[in-house]
């Protein structure tokens, strides 16, 4: 969400081109700005009600996003071997002595490396000069501007991810219908531990997707913990690709979908799935194939950011990110995983949901329909990447929601009851959502206790006529 979309008509657009769930990006919204973020959040379910489908919010925190502070030079240029200085107590700059909005005094060590405007100029931390400055060695000509980012791949902050504009941001969120919490700058299973009982603290349903941008994050061990911790990953290549190289993230963004396969997770990839859209009508060829090989790994979601916040043509990169998720979905089967799914574990876990999609497939029907109160049914069924529609029926509105992102998913709510499944395979039929068949055949998964999480033990075939 962004200026370029910043209105009822445009958000109902959006619902009706394609997109599934709308991100509230909370670097951007202060709390004076919460009265504006209450008219979107009003605005995207209209959207989702316009529709006909729920749709999923995902409030992205801001995390310790460290930036320069405001410079009254519009440009500062420095030159490689400078001696630069960062101090959290200035208000301005005074010659290479600049403001930064954290206080790194606390956090970094001399000899850690430290990235300026996204990467762009490269540096050393020298010494700590102070309680609140750190005096840096720069390595390359470049140019500083106001309040651009700073990322510290080396840097170990012990934990202290959830700022106290989070904390205001987090107490916000619980109290609306946020679907999602994005928690930023993520190094450990421990963060997404704490945020979660933060906001069980506060009474939120909300999931949390823990996005991957750190050095630390992505350690073989540290990884699939995180993801077994979340309740999705997001791939935030921008930062990742500064923190780490971008030739890591290819390898890195492949081994997050298949753990979050493995595990039954949801998985975003977002940042520059289209970003030449921002100011041009159709898409690179380059960008194309990013979007179709997020699609053959098997994510769940790819996401725009940019494209649509600030671009000329948010509406036509819409329609064409879900012109090329279609047309590979039909013509090319998600990457298989091999032993990846493979353990005791996994395959206790989601024996039902795997028995489902081998005998959907086998049988070649229309669609797998999950009866599910919790989601979990549709995510484990989800995990094994069926080429078929997943339809869940569900009577809990946030569940349809969150499910909103899954993996060929298309939800809906209804009460709960033992014929639910078959009703909303019937009526699904009558608007000819299957197209024009006389007979559909679907598979149903579901539990003998409607209703019940965890309950679900049950697979039946139905052939509607």
């Amino acid at each position: 969400m962004g200026p370029a979309v910043d209105s009822q008509e445009k958000i109902q657009d959006m619902a009706l081109a394609g997109v599934n769930g709308f991100r509230l990006n909370f670097s951007h919204i202060a709390p004076q700005h919460y009265g504006h973020a209450d008219e979107l959040i009003a605005q995207i379910r209209a959207a989702g009600q316009a529709a006909g489908k729920p749709v999923a919010i995902l409030q992205d925190l801001q995390g310790p996003k460290i930036r320069l502070g405001a410079l009254n030079a519009d440009r500062i240029e420095v030159s490689k071997g400078d001696s630069l200085v960062l101090d959290h107590s200035l208000e301005h700059e005074d010659g290479l002595r600049l403001p930064v909005q954290y206080n790194l005094a606390e956090k970094v060590k001399p000899g850690e490396p430290l990235y300026l405007f996204d990467g762009k100029v490269r540096t050393v931390v020298e010494e700590i000069e102070s309680e609140t400055a750190i005096r840096l060695r720069v390595e390359n000509d470049g140019v500083l501007m106001s309040k651009k980012g700073i990322n510290l791949p080396d840097t170990d902050f012990g934990g202290d991810i959830i700022t106290q504009k989070d904390m205001e941001d987090i107490d916000f969120g619980a109290g609306r219908d946020i679907d999602y919490v994005a928690l930023s700058f993520v190094q450990s299973a421990e963060d997404i531990n704490n945020l979660r009982q933060i906001l069980v603290a506060r009474g939120s349903t909300a999931h949390i997707i823990a996005k991957v941008e750190t050095k630390a994050a992505i350690e073989p061990n540290t990884l699939e913990q995180i993801v077994k911790a979340s309740d999705g990953v997001m791939v935030a290549r921008g930062d990742l690709a500064v923190e780490v190289g971008p030739e890591v993230v290819p390898v890195v963004q492949r081994k997050i979908v298949a753990l979050c396969r493995k595990h039954g997770k949801l998985s975003i990839i977002a940042t520059q799935m289209m970003a030449s859209m921002v100011d041009n009508p159709e898409p690179t060829r380059a960008e194309v194939s990013d979007v179709a090989t997020a699609v053959i790994l098997g994510a769940d979601t790819v996401m725009l950011s940019d494209e649509t916040a600030m671009g000329k043509y948010p509406l036509e990169t819409v329609a064409a990110m879900k012109r090329v998720i279609l047309y590979t979905q039909e013509n090319s089967l998600p990457a298989q995983l091999g032993d990846v799914l493979d353990g005791q574990e996994t395959l206790q876990r989601t024996a039902i949901g795997l028995a489902a999609v081998r005998l959907a497939e086998h049988l070649k029907v229309q669609a797998i329909i999950a009866e599910t109160k919790s989601g979990a049914t549709a995510d484990d069924i989800a995990a094994f990447r069926p080429n078929l529609p997943i339809v869940s029926v569900t009577s809990v509105p946030r569940t349809a929601q969150q499910l909103a992102l899954a993996y060929a998913n298309k939800s809906f709510i209804r009460p709960d009851g033992e014929k639910a499944g078959l009703d909303i395979a019937r009526e699904l039929k009558e608007q000819s959502f299957f197209g024009d068949i006389e007979k559909v055949t679907v598979v149903i998964v579901s539990g003998r206790q409607p209703g019940v999480i965890g309950a679900t033990d049950t697979i039946r075939v139905r052939v509607l006529e």
